[in-house]
């Protein structure tokens, strides 16, 4: 906790610590409302870089300072003793700035099991209007989809050969065909609907954020980084950050709401006192609240790379290994936004068991037309 006294910004009745995907949201939601006074604190910069904008940035904002808190999981004996590149979006809009795109809600029957558990409200048919709600599907309005929301899926701009086979293949081997992963039921082969806008990304700053920075009761800050919150005994009550080299301090009237993500919200509550206290104390900070879930629990999927050589068909690496085939490449994207330079880091997806008995899938596999070693890296000749 730092010793010099802040500088105040005021009071606001919300307060929002990240404008990633969920803060963007947020605070569209929370300033419609023009009694609100609300406050979005984001610790990366603005979403003005050409490579946010075209979907095949993610290849130069991944692993960028810019745009990426440039994490690494620690060694595990599980990976070999290694450490992996952890991606997180340091930006306005957060990981959909950065991100592959692939708009995906989860199985119906996840959502009904965090029910079951006791999180009233967030059952399939509890979460499934506000999927719709802000949802801007091409594709129209369904039972199941919705129309003129701010948050554009659309389908991919590209077609490949090489995909349309492993899809033909799939089905082949008895998994279904799908259109659409987005219905309750994951389980399929098919091409992933993806959050663009006629060949751009459209991040949830781009949908959310923006049509709501000329609301009056909106305060959005950049580069500002939390420190911690401040409570008055068990109730937070507004919080410290830096920027621009100047601790500043705001108050809440009504909430301080974390959307910092998977790793930047629960660090916040640690280093606020709250958390486990074993592991607190062991980092000199006073406990205010002990919660020992703080901090742990983490999943993420882990994915294993297999590539293939194959013959009689196009791949991105061949279009892609001449001063020629990438001017064909940047032009076509130039003139009808399509082809590689909109594509996704995957394009046909699939979802399936390992055990026919699995009442839900167990399995995801992503498709791609390329070959490389790791995301960033050239492609193979």
């Amino acid at each position: 906790m730092t010793s010099i006294d802040p500088e105040s910004i005021g009071n606001f009745d919300y307060i929002i610590i990240g404008a990633g995907s969920a803060g963007c949201v947020l605070a569209n939601r929370l300033s419609d409302d023009p009694s609100n006074h609300v406050l979005l604190l984001e610790a990366g910069g603005k979403d003005n870089y050409i490579w946010v904008k075209i979907p095949v940035g993610y290849l130069y904002c991944i692993g960028n300072p810019r745009t990426d808190w440039m994490m690494k999981t620690e060694a595990e004996a599980g990976l070999n003793g290694r450490s992996l590149v952890y991606p997180r979006g340091r930006i306005l809009g957060g990981c959909s700035s950065i991100n592959g795109m692939i708009y995906m809600r989860g199985q119906a029957r996840d959502y009904d099991h965090w029910r079951q558990l006791g999180n009233s409200g967030w059952g399939w048919d509890d979460v499934l209007p506000y999927f719709m709600r802000s949802e801007d599907h091409a594709g129209g309005a369904d039972d199941l989809h919705g129309e003129g929301g701010e948050w554009r899926v659309e389908d991919q701009r590209l077609s490949w050969e090489i995909l349309d086979a492993f899809r033909d293949a799939c089905v082949s081997a008895g998994i279904p065909e799908t259109a659409d992963f987005n219905r309750g039921n994951n389980e399929g082969v098919g091409y992933f609907k993806v959050n663009q806008r006629r060949g751009l990304r459209w991040s949830s700053a781009t949908a959310f954020l923006k049509p709501a920075l000329r609301r009056r009761n909106l305060q959005v800050m950049t580069q500002a980084q939390v420190d911690s919150l401040v409570m008055d005994e068990k109730r937070v009550t507004g919080l410290r950050f830096r920027q621009g080299g100047k601790v500043k301090h705001a108050t809440a009237n009504g909430a301080v709401i974390l959307s910092a993500g998977a790793i930047g919200s629960p660090q916040i509550m640690q280093l606020s006192g709250i958390g486990p206290a074993d592991l607190l104390q062991s980092h000199g900070i006073d406990v205010a609240h002990h919660l020992p879930g703080v901090g742990g629990n983490l999943q993420d999927h882990l994915q294993i790379r297999a590539i293939y050589q194959v013959s009689n068909t196009v791949t991105l690496n061949e279009r892609a290994n001449s001063l020629f085939g990438r001017a064909r490449i940047a032009l076509e994207y130039a003139l009808n936004r399509s082809g590689p330079m909109s594509m996704a880091p995957s394009q046909l997806g699939v979802f399936t068991k390992s055990d026919a008995a699995l009442d839900t899938p167990d399995l995801q596999y992503h498709v791609q037309p390329l070959s490389l070693d790791a995301f960033g890296q050239p492609l193979h000749d």
